[in-house]
């Protein structure tokens, strides 16, 4: 027997009608924020990730899926290309690609999809991986460098956790100035971890030497006291960056949005600056984020394109399912009427009845004229169908219909002309 690929899943009802809610409710938020949707390619240049990502990322480094494109003409020399690990980078490139600045005003942009990594397989991580994320990114002109886009997007957020239903996230808050600020902050971290690295494990000992502000993502409980003693970015950071952090909490104060300011949260990627921020939550265990983002004011010009701030996130869908689930959240779509033809010849009149309520916007399923009456109540039942409507010779005949309660085990005779209005009102 083939199965899943492991690192995969298949994800089957009732399960994907939480998924289906969940992503209802990023689209419907997303829009009261003015937000629209792109879709990109799951697969792109890999040279894209490793100039936006960051080649000592543990994600380029080690996690991506990539391979040689031996489709192209015998005269060019084979690409590489690779599955989408994140889908930032993706975006970027395609504002830079067809030119989305040219109107001078802020893309605000969302996606909804799949992302992967050779990741090793654990509780809300997966090799394929669900991500919903949103990007704000345009000219300075348009106000995209301001402090309030920052505090616009976490506030967006905020409300989508509360349309969703999750309770009990804590929202960490930090900031990593700009590119001079991490270039002096690095040379501090290199120097302080000189007398140290060889205490700590390989990652952070190959880590302290290419790229030493990866060092604070170390989830290694042995490297945990040196890391604490490690110089703090807010000590590097130069007075716009200051500044700018300072107008973010200000603004968030003012909105009463509640947070932990975390100087060890610097992220996974190398494009972030300035604000960088994580939704966390207690159900999820040692992989507790359920989201993060931040400012990447320099990746558009590290592309190859215009200077374009912007700030952005992701959420982790299969994480925050995770969480919904352990509150025990369900979402589930409910069959407003199962019909059950009764005898030769009626499956014609059930289905042409069927159609007549699912135009007026039910929700309805059909059975078989070889079903007896009793398996036509029990498929009703197990599919937790609110009515049962029987369709026989005489209900043809009639131009009416007996239409029976499950739950009440109520039984009435309804008109053909007011049976939708009829389970339309009894549903609601």
């Amino acid at each position: 027997m083939i199965k899943a690929i492991r690192g995969t899943r298949d994800l089957l009802p009732p399960d994907t009608d939480l998924w289906n809610f969940v992503e209802a409710q990023v689209r419907s938020v997303f829009q009261r924020y003015n937000f629209r949707e792109i879709r990109t390619p799951v697969f792109e240049a890999t040279e894209l990730f490793a100039r936006g990502v960051g080649e000592d990322t543990d994600i380029v480094s080690k996690e991506m899926f990539t391979w040689e494109d031996k489709a192209r003409a015998q005269s060019e020399k084979a690409q590489s290309l690779t599955l989408r690990p994140e889908n930032t980078a993706g975006v970027v490139r395609a504002y830079i690609e067809h030119d989305l600045g040219r109107s001078g005003q802020l893309q605000k942009l969302y996606y909804i999809g799949p992302q992967f990594r050779r990741e090793r397989p654990q509780k809300g991580r997966y090799r394929q991986f669900f991500q919903i994320g949103a990007e704000v990114i345009g000219p300075p002109s348009a106000g995209s460098e301001q402090p309030i886009r920052d505090a616009e997007v976490i506030e967006m957020l905020t409300a989508l956790l509360d349309s969703v239903g999750l309770k009990g996230w804590t929202l960490h808050l930090n900031s990593v100035g700009c590119a001079n600020d991490r270039a002096t902050y690095n040379a501090a971290l290199r120097e302080a971890l000189a007398g140290v690295k060889d205490k700590m494990c390989v990652d952070c000992q190959r880590r302290a030497e290419t790229n030493p502000l990866r060092v604070l993502d170390c989830k290694v409980p042995e490297d945990q006291p040196i890391i604490e003693a490690l110089p703090k970015i807010s000590q590097y950071l130069d007075e716009p960056c200051r500044q700018h952090f300072a107008e973010v909490k200000a603004i968030l104060d003012t909105m009463g949005i509640t947070y932990q300011i975390n100087e060890r949260m610097v992220r996974g990627l190398d494009y972030y600056t300035r604000t960088t921020f994580e939704f966390t939550h207690g159900d999820l265990g040692a992989q507790s984020a359920v989201l993060g983002g931040g400012r990447y004011d320099g990746l558009s010009e590290s592309l190859g394109g215009p200077k374009a701030p912007g700030i952005g996130f992701a959420i982790g869908e299969d994480r925050m399912i995770l969480a919904l689930q352990a509150q025990q959240a369900t979402a589930s779509v409910p069959v407003d009427a199962y019909i059950a033809p009764l005898g030769a010849g009626m499956n014609r009149h059930a289905l042409k009845l069927a159609r007549e309520l699912r135009d007026a916007g039910l929700v309805v399923d059909v059975g078989d004229e070889g079903f007896r009456l009793k398996k036509s109540f029990e498929a009703a039942e197990k599919m937790s169908a609110r009515y049962v409507v029987i369709v026989g010779e005489n209900e043809i005949a009639a131009g009416a219909f007996a239409v029976k309660d499950i739950k009440k085990g109520e039984q009435a005779t309804v008109n053909r002309a007011e049976l939708a209005s009829s389970l339309r009102t009894k549903s609601e």
